[in-house]
């Protein structure tokens, strides 16, 4: 039997990095998983982006704002009730946070209540971003919402 010396110690030690390493790449191949844009218009959305911080800006000073609120019937998006919806259009893009196959976005009309549902039907179980757009009297608006379809 040949003695141990610092030779194979350093050997073993480099052998043992080296699975290691090999193991992190086999045993965890979804590192990628998250690394999806959030829109392929990535770019050319940057440079709207101004306008989308003066929407923001706007909806925030609104003394009511749009509320969301879950039930078994989907997600339901709740205008003021004092909200006068006419020259109103409205739009929704509810982006998937792991996946964008699953993206929901839809230019919408309010109903009486006003308020619009998006049906439970369309969603899968997991986090998403609701980004609410509407355009009253050719003013913007925007609001973003984190949500969590249970």
């Amino acid at each position: 039997m040949k003695n141990f010396n610092w030779g194979h110690g350093v050997i073993i030690a480099l052998a043992s990095f080296m699975i290691f390493i090999l193991s992190m790449m086999f045993l965890f191949p979804n590192g990628q998983k998250n690394s999806e844009m959030v829109t392929d218009n990535y770019y050319e959305e940057e440079l709207k982006y101004q306008d989308v911080i003066d929407a923001k800006k706007r909806a925030d000073e609104l003394k009511e704002k749009p509320v969301y609120s879950q039930s078994p019937a989907g997600i339901r998006i709740t205008f003021p009730k004092d909200y006068n919806n006419s020259n109103t259009s409205v739009k929704f893009v509810l982006n998937r946070t792991d996946d964008q196959n699953l993206d929901v976005h839809k230019t919408v009309q309010l109903d009486a209540n006003q308020s619009f549902l998006i049906p439970a039907q369309v969603l899968k179980l997991g986090n998403y971003t609701l980004r609410l757009s509407w355009t009253k009297d050719k003013t913007d608006y925007r609001m973003d919402y984190d949500v969590i379809w249970k």
